[in-house]
């Protein structure tokens, strides 16, 4: 069977088929595709008077005028008819041009959509496994329980998983379903309605009265699960039956409407499913209870309400039904199992002891109780029995034989016959026993009647004890409509068919193992493992499904043989068709070198094959490219030599096939006679002699320097070198600097070597004017040192005036003490006199202000208070400060010049 691309290259015009040649009666030779072409025409079918390359021959157009009503109009058709055959033919070219593109890609993007779909499956599978694991992190969750939810999920996401048992099919996503309420299994919509109909068709009769009328139930194909008539679908909805006819995503389960399930749990616990809306049974109700144990003797904890009953493994405790012992086992649910333990007990009559089960007291012996009755003739001839033996059996009024007479007699005298007929009915049902009253049982009725037989086709008079069987066989159909009964003498309730069914099943593999029936077979009960390349790896399948099913992707590694020249081939995973190609190292000395060859395997490599044929017209569809297997010869060596480059800076690998001298491309950098620069050539070839034997010394082939002094000066030298680039050190400089002293205000000149050779000692030494220094102290004297660096010592030893608060006591002290507090004057005894005078004057004012004597125009009192130093000359001491600081900037000034 070949693709459709190809038939379609391989017809011409509108043909479908492969083309085939066939003689016409023509002058040509036409081709007729197998779909029906055009029969008339040249090649190609593109009209009369065509070449194969499409162009019009003189000998068709005149052909074709001859046979053309009219011949002006000859022309016009034949190019109408020319554009319309080449545009059909470019689409057509087009078409099969896309189509074999497409099965290209295909066939060479195929191990990359399997890598892809293994890793799309890990990741659901990844996904679904975190979507149950919520339910059994917490309080023992069972797993085994979530594998059915798990499968039915997993099934439902794999494309042509789930499978109609019905038309053993594949379910797909925009099929209207029905789900099982017992299994679980999906069908489709159409093949359920129709198995519920056969189904209530076949189970009634056809010759009942009642057909039609009577509810008979259907059975579910896969579990037997019996609905009612009514229960028969007749609508589309999603699995948990919310919405009717749930429209398609493919974001969501199929089939499913993607809303919150909500369908109760069983057992029945109060909750809902909390899952989104899914196939399959709905797992473990995973809310969280507070319960306690079995017992109840632990303390209530959190569980899983599918888990809430737990057992706390401590004795139960309970009194078991013997009433002397407990419970020793585990805590545990339900009833305390019986006793285990063994004791002596006596019997119901209490004649024997026996060692017996704790949980079993009550026992009976197999002595008779042998106690005298009341009659006092006859003993109790029950078996170790409890509470009185009651009356003789034989007192009182007893019955003959026949149950006719009764009599009053002592127990110790047997009733007698009544001497009358005994008239009890025999075994047949029909006649009366004719002897006289007896003791015993009857005897077999042995009167002589006409019999049917039992299918009532035939009469006989015989023995009425001895039923009657004809030979007839029954002509009647079995129920199923197949068989004949054929069974002697049948009363017309023939018995079901006991012959096999042996109808070929959905599957086309097995027969119906049932007994013969009507209408349809039930599905194959057989499963069908599709099995990998190598046969590790399989996946159950309902049988049937083998044919259509995608054989599972193994995680073995393949054990095929190598067919490359390695002894053994690189691991991959079990797969069907030719091995991917060798990529292993093909490690072949090479002949030049004797070196391995470090390339991958090229012993099957694929090439494209060349001149093939040419297409000889556009009608000639351009084939598939042809590729071939074929060993390529190595290639060149590559293993790293390693080879110093022409100006030796550097020893780098190089392949061994292009091993030779070469430049690096780097400056030279070999040190000029000058000793502070280097050649700035690129990487040439030096010729060493016998001045010229270091690597970093510079050959005849190096440049000259030509530069002047760029060496670097003292630090603080700002001069350059006077002379030309040269080796070793420059002379010192002799330039005078001018700088200024630490104060800021003298500028002094000082030989520059001096600057830079002095450390710092000697540098504040050349900086310093000899003069004393200008700045101002923070208590605003000026500083007593010398010019000198940094800040100024607080060290001020000038005297200051120091009070005490009331400012009447004055004493001279050093300034630095009194800014570090060191020194404080506190009033004496005549202050605090004064102070308090003060006071009482004040007062004194106060009262007769309150007093109201004093009018308004009335002094007031003056209180004496004697005035301080600073008080008295502080008039005098502003100008003679302003003196003495305009002398001192005077002096300063004629010292800066």
């Amino acid at each position: 069977m070949e693709a459709s691309w190809r038939q379609v290259a391989g017809g011409r015009g509108r043909a479908r088929g492969r083309a085939t040649a066939a003689p016409s009666s023509g002058n040509g030779v036409h081709l007729r595709g197998a779909g029906g072409g055009r029969e008339k025409g040249s090649v190609g079918a593109a009209g009369p008077g065509l070449s194969p390359g499409g162009a019009s021959t003189p000998a068709a157009a005149g052909s074709s005028a001859r046979r053309s009503p009219a011949g002006s109009e000859a022309p016009q058709t034949s190019v109408a008819g020319e554009l319309m055959s080449q545009k059909k033919f470019e689409e057509i070219k087009k078409a099969n041009q896309a189509a074999a593109q497409k099965i290209v890609e295909e066939h060479f993007n195929s191990s990359s959509e399997e890598e892809g779909d293994e890793d799309f499956e890990g990741k659901r599978g990844k996904i679904v496994a975190n979507t149950f694991i919520t339910y059994t992190t917490q309080t023992d969750g069972d797993v085994r329980e979530l594998e059915r939810t798990k499968q039915y999920v997993n099934e439902a996401f794999q494309a042509g998983a789930m499978t109609c048992l019905i038309c053993i099919a594949s379910v797909k996503r925009n099929q209207a379903v029905w789900s099982c309420s017992g299994c679980f299994c999906i069908f489709h919509m159409p093949c359920i309605q129709k198995w519920a109909k056969d189904s209530q068709f076949l189970i009634s009769s056809l010759t009942d009265d009642d057909f039609g009328k009577r509810d008979y139930p259907w059975p579910c194909p896969k579990c037997r699960f019996e609905y009612k008539r009514s229960d028969t679908p007749s609508r589309y909805y999603c699995y948990c039956g919310k919405v009717e006819d749930p429209p398609l995503d493919p974001w969501l389960v199929p089939h499913s409407c993607g809303q919150v399930c909500e369908r109760d749990f069983k057992p029945s616990c109060g909750h809902k499913c909390l899952l989104l809306c899914h196939p399959g049974p709905c797992p473990p109700c995973p809310k969280m209870v507070t319960t306690t144990c079995y017992c109840k003797k632990a303390k209530p904890i959190p569980r899983r309400c599918s888990a809430k009953e737990w057992s706390c493994q401590l004795p139960c405790g309970r009194k078991l039904l013997c009433g002397q012992h407990k419970c020793e086992n585990p805590c545990h649910a339900g009833s305390c199992p019986p006793c285990p333990r063994v004791s002596r007990q006596k019997c119901v009559c209490g004649k024997r002891i026996a060692e017996r089960s704790c949980a079993s007291p009550l026992w009976h012996c197999d002595q008779v109780c042998g106690k005298t009755l009341p009659c006092g003739n006859h003993t109790c001839e029950q078996v170790c029995h409890v509470g009185a033996c009651g009356d003789c059996p034989r007192s009182g009024k007893r019955f003959c034989p026949c149950q006719k007479s009764k009599f009053s007699l002592p127990c110790t005298e047997d009733v007698p016959t009544c001497g009358d007929s005994c008239d009890k009915v025999l075994e047949c049902g029909i006649h009366r026993c004719s002897q006289r009253c007896h003791r015993g049982p009857c005897e077999t009725c042995r009167q002589e009647v006409e019999k049917h037989c039992r299918c009532g086709k035939h009469t006989k008079r015989m023995p009425c004890h001895k039923p009657y069987l004809c030979e007839t066989k029954c002509v009647k159909m079995r129920d199923c409509q197949k068989h004949q009964c054929r069974r002697k003498c049948c009363p017309g309730n023939c018995p079901p068919c006991d012959q096999n069914c042996g109808r070929t099943l959905g599957c086309r593999n097995h027969k119906c193992p049932s007994v013969c029936h009507r209408g349809s077979c039930y599905p194959c009960p057989e499963t069908v493992d599709v099995k990998c390349n190598c046969g590790n790896t399989k996946v159950t399948v309902p049988c049937g499904r083998e044919r259509t099913t995608r054989p599972p992707r193994c995680k073995e590694q393949c054990s095929r043989p190598p067919t490359c020249h390695h002894t053994s081939q690189e691991k991959h995973r079990c797969h069907f068709g030719s091995c991917p190609p060798c990529h292993q190292p093909c490690q072949k000395v090479l002949e030049k070198c004797g070196h391995l060859c470090p390339a991958p395997c090229h012993d099957q490599a694929l090439i494209k094959q060349t001149g093939r044929h040419q297409p000889t017209g556009p009608w000639e569809q351009p084939s598939e490219p042809a590729f071939i297997q074929t060993a390529l010869p190595c290639p060149p060596c590559q293993v790293p030599i390693p080879m110093e480059c022409l100006g030796k800076h550097e020893v780098s690998p190089l392949p061994c096939h292009a091993l030779g001298p070469y430049s690096c491309k780097r400056v030279c950098g070999r040190t000029l006679n000058c000793q502070n620069h280097t050649c700035m050539k690129e990487c040439h070839k030096v010729t060493e002699t016998d001045s010229c034997t270091d690597k970093k010394q510079a050959g005849p082939e190096c440049l000259h320097c030509e530069e002047g002094c760029s060496k670097s000066r003292p630090s603080g030298c700002p001069h350059p070198c006077v002379l030309p680039c040269h080796p070793g050190e420059c002379p010192p400089c002799v330039q005078m600097l001018r700088i200024k002293c630490h104060c800021k205000i003298t500028s002094l000149y000082v030989e520059c070597r001096k600057i830079t050779i002095a450390d710092v000692n000697e540098k504040n030494l050349l900086s310093c004017c000899k003069n004393q220094c200008p700045k101002e102290l923070p208590c605003g004297h000026r500083c007593k040192e010398m010019c000198h660096p940094g800040e100024c010592p607080f060290n001020c030893n000038q005297k200051v005036k120091l009070r005490c608060p009331c400012k009447r006591i004055k004493k001279e002290v050093q300034c630095n003490k009194v800014r570090e507090n060191q020194i404080s004057i506190e009033c004496d005894t005549t202050c605090k006199e004064m102070k308090q005078k003060a006071s009482e004057a004040e007062l004194e004012a106060f009262e007769n202000r309150l007093k109201g004597r004093r009018k308004k125009n009335r002094k007031r009192d003056e209180v004496a208070v004697e005035l301080t130093l600073w008080q008295k000359y502080k008039c005098y001491l502003f100008p003679l400060c302003a003196v003495v600081v305009v002398a001192f900037a005077w002096y300063i000034a004629r010292a800066v010049d």
